[in-house]
């Protein structure tokens, strides 16, 4: 079984929690950091909002249904999709696409790897 991290990101009320393998969950934190300080530069009407990492931790079990667990793959998937949507004019919104979009290349060879290796 893969060394799993996991990071908790909440919007206003509503929390989320991503496991990322260990080795990447930095960068998924260090992307949300950045898509937040670049995200009031953006003029486009239809910018997502993005909830925030407030915390990571190594284990973690959820109980009840109230909340389930996202595959750090399955959030960039999502992620990218909402942010490919934007009708950007003004702002530079590539390097934010190539950035999410490494993270998410990444993840993919990591999960071949692991599971089909």
């Amino acid at each position: 079984m893969p060394q799993m991290r996991y990071a908790i990101l909440q919007l206003d009320q509503q929390l989320e929690f991503v496991a990322m393998p260990s080795s990447y969950s930095y960068q998924l934190t260090a992307l949300n950091q950045r898509l937040h300080k670049e995200l009031d530069k953006l003029t486009a009407d239809d910018v997502p909002r993005l909830p925030k990492v407030i915390a990571e931790c190594d284990d973690l079990e959820l109980i009840g249904t109230t909340y389930t667990l996202i595959q750090g793959l399955e959030y960039l998937n999502r992620l990218e999709k909402s942010f490919a949507g934007i009708q950007e004019k003004s702002y530079p919104l590539i390097s934010l696409l190539t950035e999410i979009r490494a993270l998410q290349a990444q993840l993919e060879q990591w999960y071949e790897e692991e599971f089909e290796g």
